[in-house]
């Protein structure tokens, strides 16, 4: 099963790894980081590099897309040679799926047109924008149309081990969760837009400009 992640210019790192690291642990996978060009891309603040093993021209048809989210989504709603080969590709995949603002990807794509789709809670005007309907789901399913999405960054592991339960079973997502320890019982709660209050949105919006 060939699972194709697109990395591109200012990723955020987690959007693609967390996926991978459930994801790789498939039995009979394959995980290949595909992009404009084959080579490092710097993730969003660039401090890190990931590197794409081939072109997006190369894996035509993989099984499942996972595309990850970031800054770097933006210029990419206008690349005609990144969403024709998305088009293309999710004529045959099992499943396409987003992280975070890579759902801004399909929709530009036209996959979400009339759906509902999770992304960051930053971009809802531009997901709402490509015809899709932002909610406040970590993880969203349209079973039926073979699409996934995930709010953001973290929420690409939950979508990970769902999509690890529909292509295998809830076993082997089971087994995935315990092989990655993934048991979060994080010190505070604020990760969610509901839970933060005016402080710490203020305090993430400061940030944010900062990373822009």
């Amino acid at each position: 099963m060939q699972i194709a992640v697109p990395v591109f210019e200012k990723i955020t790192a987690l959007d693609a790894v967390g996926p991978y690291e459930v994801l790789q642990r498939l039995p009979d996978s394959e995980v290949v980081f595909v992009g404009h060009r084959e080579g490092n891309v710097r993730t969003d603040n660039g401090f890190l590099g990931l590197a794409a093993d081939a072109v997006f021209e190369d894996i035509p048809s993989p099984d499942v897309v996972v595309f990850p989210g970031g800054i770097g989504t933006r210029p990419m709603m206008q690349d005609e040679r990144v969403l024709g080969w998305l088009r293309t590709a999710h004529q045959s995949t099992l499943y396409t799926t987003s992280v975070c603002t890579g759902s801004l990807i399909l929709g530009a794509a036209g996959l979400l047109h009339g759906l509902a789709a999770a992304t960051h809670w930053g971009a809802y005007d531009l997901l709402r924008a490509t015809g899709a309907k932002p909610v406040l789901d970590r993880v969203v399913e349209h079973l039926d149309e073979r699409l996934l999405t995930a709010a953001g960054v973290s929420s690409g592991i939950d979508m990970a081990l769902r999509l690890a339960e529909l292509l295998v079973d809830a076993d082997a997502a089971r087994a995935m969760q315990l092989m990655i320890e993934y048991d979060p019982q994080p010190p505070f709660d604020a990760g969610s837009v509901a839970k933060a209050g005016p402080e710490v949105m203020a305090r993430a919006a400061e940030y944010a400009r900062h990373r822009a």
